[in-house]
């Protein structure tokens, strides 16, 4: 029996006819790791869905979410750079979407887009699960003030945290970064990185070639935080985690690692933001075993070592 059989898919010509599909836009997106993660899952649920990548250009996004409803997709997921753009463009949106003025999920329900967000209960259950670690009474960081770096904002002051402090380029957006946090939020400096209990990279750039500082075509470049210096102020009894899954150890988490801090990079944020977004779509618990052993099992969700 071939292995789709058992799972309960058709043993012949799949995907066929029946096939529910679902799948990631953004730009750049071949490098992404969600199509094994979801098809993992499908496969151990026996749902004959298929789930594949999107490369979608900045200003193509609004013609490919029609297309998406047009052609009768189940969902989406939404990386850079339209996590914000996705939110303004669905129909309906969340109110953690509301507040945060950017998704990372869209549910399609009879043609109607649902913008919803995973981001930043996946990185929660991330850290309890896979560090321990429960940001209740403690005081946070976050670097960086984009969709991502929002989503864990406000994860983080809905989570109980005693404080909230966000460190970005521009002040504005570290501003309005912080206000999702409420009084638990406010905008500071890469000097306050040292007395916090856990630091959160949530900025591109450990991703490769974002430390060149080299733009997209047809964008300027534009300066960004030097992460790898933030680094050198953290230190031991500190949990740090870059966003970035490839690579796995990026400049940011390696000068803290030499510096004493546990270090954890974005892939257990990854696989659990993707199990929400498989219980969004399908309506069935995500098979959270299978999609670990889909990315190397579940000791790739360890914290890095140095």
């Amino acid at each position: 029996m071939t292995s789709a059989a058992a799972a309960g898919r058709p043993a012949v010509a799949w995907p066929g006819a029946r096939t529910e599909l679902v799948g990631v836009v953004g730009d750049p997106v071949r490098h992404s790791l969600s199509p094994l993660l979801h098809n993992a899952a499908f496969a151990a649920l026996g749902l004959d869905w298929a789930y594949v990548a999107f490369p979608v250009a900045r200003s193509e996004l609004a013609v490919a979410l029609a297309g998406a409803r047009a052609l009768g997709l189940r969902g989406l997921s939404v990386t850079m750079p339209h996590k914000e753009a996705i939110a303004r463009a669905a129909d309906q949106r969340s109110r953690a979407v509301e507040r945060l003025g950017a998704a990372n999920t869209v549910v399609l329900r009879s043609g109607i887009a649902v913008a919803e967000t995973t981001d930043g209960v996946g990185l929660l259950d991330d850290l309890r699960e896979g560090a321990g670690f429960d940001a209740s009474g403690l005081r946070c960081a976050v670097v960086g003030a984009g969709g991502a770096a929002r989503a864990v904002v406000l994860a983080l002051a809905e989570a109980g945290a005693r404080s909230v402090v966000v460190v970005n380029r521009t002040a504005d957006r570290a501003a309005q970064a912080a206000a999702l946090a409420g009084s638990a939020g406010r905008v500071g400096t890469p000097g306050e990185l040292a007395d916090v209990a856990l630091v959160v990279q949530a900025t591109p750039a450990g991703m490769p070639g974002a430390a060149s500082g080299a733009a997209r075509p047809g964008e300027p470049a534009r300066p960004g935080l030097a992460v790898a210096a933030l680094a050198r102020r953290l230190g031991a009894g500190q949990l740090v985690v870059d966003l970035v899954y490839h690579p796995p150890m990026t400049p940011f988490l390696a000068e803290a690692a030499s510096r004493g801090a546990t270090v954890r990079n974005g892939l257990g944020m990854l696989v659990h933001q993707a199990a929400h977004q498989c219980s969004l779509w399908t309506g069935e618990s995500a098979p959270l075993e299978a999609m670990w052993a889909a990315v190397g099992g579940r000791t790739a969700g360890r914290p890095v070592e140095p």
